[in-house]
């Protein structure tokens, strides 16, 4: 289930702890929970976060491939370690929803979103990014996950 979209937002750059991923989309289920658990290990280790929800924002959607970043806001800049660097959710505009359910359906919601979009005759911006506002560390039940969706537009 998607709520409303929002209008067009000019959101501000917020620094973040990330590691950028590519890899082939069934691979994702295998990749994302460890990198998850890197970047909070490195900004709670350096006592700079998570100042908010996980999020993966992602480089254009090309069939087949994921090319993204996982992350964390932070306080200050991380200093690298390991695969975890410096990073930031962009300051652009976009327009936002909230998609509630399992993340198998993220693949539904985001074309259904998108769709809305640009029926509000917006263009759609290069990338996007969810942050993952509840899930599996709130509830066993799929049904309840929340994941707030950002798709850049352009004006």
């Amino acid at each position: 289930m998607l709520d409303q979209p929002t209008a067009p937002i000019l959101t501000e750059a917020q620094i973040a702890a990330v590691i950028h991923i590519t890899v082939p989309r069934d691979q994702i289920q295998q990749v994302m929970g460890p990198a998850i658990q890197e970047v909070i290990a490195a900004a709670a280790a350096q006592v700079i976060g998570p100042k908010g929800p996980v999020f993966a924002h992602h480089f254009g959607m090309t069939p087949g491939i994921f090319n993204f970043e996982v992350g964390v806001p932070v306080s200050s800049a991380v200093q690298p370690v390991g695969r975890v660097k410096p990073g930031e959710i962009p300051g652009t505009n976009i327009v936002r929803t909230v998609y509630t359910g399992p993340y198998e359906g993220l693949g539904q919601a985001w074309g259904d979103f998108q769709d809305i979009i640009e029926a509000q005759g917006h263009t759609l911006g290069p990338n996007l990014w969810e942050r993952y506002l509840s899930g599996p560390e709130s509830s066993e039940d799929s049904a309840t996950f929340r994941t707030e969706l950002n798709q850049t537009i352009i004006p």
